[in-house]
């Protein structure tokens, strides 16, 4: 069975002697740090090793990022340890109940409707969108210290409450030397007691997204986080261990469908949410399912998969174990997820997105694995068998 980015915390919990299952067999150590690379796909980097040989050299494993591959999902699914059927952070943003009838909630920036719509922080508390305890509090519980090495307005943002729910000591950190700065400041210490740190690097997905995935810009970055870890591999003490993986992958998209010019599309449509790669559809009423399936199937061909949510959920795409009826309402009557190149955009309400090279989401290789990168002895060897 495939490791997912719902192992790693879990793990690192059971080798701080907590009793937890394990799937993932990491070495004891004092301290532990997490460095989540936004927009570190497996296949990309293996295909790019030459430019990344410190990162390529660690990779342990793989794991897979989960459906959907978008970062709110996946950093809500390390934080917590499970999938977004349990969680519900089921997108990039999905319907949410309101006084008027429901909207969309963009749980990357915890807006309604938009990326920069009206704030949801207090209409829509994060701490009740998502309910489950993360494992980061079950660390503070056991009394392991809680670092976060993150830009600084990550430090209360919505999706960080949602998704972590424990306080730490925060070490704000944006770029690559704020980022190396911070991750030795939690672990250089001469104390016996345990570190746990979460740390997060924004800016290799940025550049895929704005020139692609492989482009010049994105090889520079990735060669600039490859350096960063070589000299952390070097300095870290012997007493931390550093874990690397990423939230996601990125496609380079080839085929733009725009959504907003295909009027027979939205109607008995109430909203469309997720995102290019992977859109939810709710309906104004649910006996015209049949019909809006019909239309979207027949207009997309062979550009998207478009299925119903029984059936996303008979197959277990949101995770092993069926949503409560809270989180069920969450995902779209219908879904429909692109696949090859293409995105599904939609200009009017997401112009900056719809305007981007790189994407991912959906079910593809490229999108779905990333790789788990360690310290030398960190990972036991059972684990890549």
């Amino acid at each position: 069975m495939p490791y997912t980015l719902a192992d790693v915390l879990p793990s690192v919990a059971a080798s701080f002697g907590m009793d937890v299952a394990a799937p993932l067999w990491l070495v004891p150590h004092r301290d532990v740090v997490v460095l989540l690379i936004d927009g570190l796909g497996a296949e990309l980097l293996a295909r790019h090793r030459d430019v990344a040989p410190t990162l390529a050299e660690h990779v342990a494993t793989t794991l897979t990022a989960g459906f959907p591959a978008t970062t709110a999902t996946s950093l809500t699914s390390l934080a917590v340890g499970a999938p977004c059927a349990t969680h519900g952070v089921i997108g990039y943003s999905f319907a949410v109940p309101d006084t008027g009838g429901p909207r969309l909630l963009n749980a990357l920036r915890w807006r309604l409707d938009t990326a920069v719509g009206d704030d949801a922080l207090h209409t829509h508390p994060p701490e009740t969108v998502q309910q489950r305890p993360s494992r980061v509090q079950d660390l503070a519980a056991h009394g392991v210290e809680v670092h976060y090495v993150i830009p600084g307005y990550q430090r209360d943002s919505g999706l960080t409450r949602a998704a972590f729910r424990a306080a730490g000591t925060v070490h704000p950190a944006a770029t690559l030397d704020e980022l190396r700065a911070g991750i030795l400041a939690v672990a250089e210490h001469s104390g016996v007691e345990s570190r746990f740190a979460y740390a997060y690097f924004a800016d290799l997905d940025a550049t895929g997204h704005l020139h692609g995935p492989g482009s010049p810009q994105w090889l520079e970055m990735l060669r600039r986080v490859d350096a960063c870890v070589a000299g952390l591999l070097t300095d870290l003490p012997g007493t931390c261990a550093l874990l690397i993986t990423g939230d996601h992958g990125m496609i380079l998209a080839d085929n733009v469908i725009d959504l907003d010019a295909r009027e027979h599309l939205h109607r008995d449509v109430r909203l469309i949410g997720g995102e290019a790669r992977v859109r939810h559809i709710y309906l104004d009423d649910p006996a015209a399912f049949a019909d809006v399936r019909d239309r979207w199937t027949g207009e997309l061909s062979t550009h998207a998969r478009v299925v119903g949510r029984e059936q996303a959920l008979d197959e277990h795409w949101f995770g092993p174990t069926p949503p409560d009826e809270i989180i069920t309402a969450r995902i779209g009557d219908l879904i429909a997820v692109a696949q090859g190149g293409t995105v599904l955009v939609r200009p009017g309400d997401e112009p900056l997105e719809s305007t981007l090279l790189g994407h991912h989401g959906a079910w593809t290789a490229q999108e779905q694995v990333v790789p788990l990168i360690a310290t030398a002895g960190a990972i036991c060897e059972r684990t890549t068998s």
